[in-house]
């Protein structure tokens, strides 16, 4: 029986190991949380393979626009 009771108090001094080092990591995050600093941003430098691209549906190309009116005069 007393191999028993060892076994309790390891798995005891375990849990106040674990719940310690819980405890300690918490205070780590809590610290990086109020020490972080934002990083300061340049002005918003453009990227030139996309500068002038506009989000949304883009335009036809034009020689899709210029075959349509074609094939609407042979079908009519």
């Amino acid at each position: 029986m007393a191999n028993r009771g060892r076994a309790t108090f390891a798995k005891r001094q375990k849990e106040i190991a674990r719940q310690e080092r819980a405890r300690e990591k918490a205070a780590k995050r809590v610290e990086r949380k109020e020490t972080w600093v934002k990083p300061e941003r340049k002005g918003a430098e453009v990227d030139p393979d996309i500068a002038g691209i506009v989000p949304g549906p883009q335009p036809l190309p034009y020689d899709i626009l210029d075959e349509e009116p074609e094939a609407e005069k042979k079908e009519g």
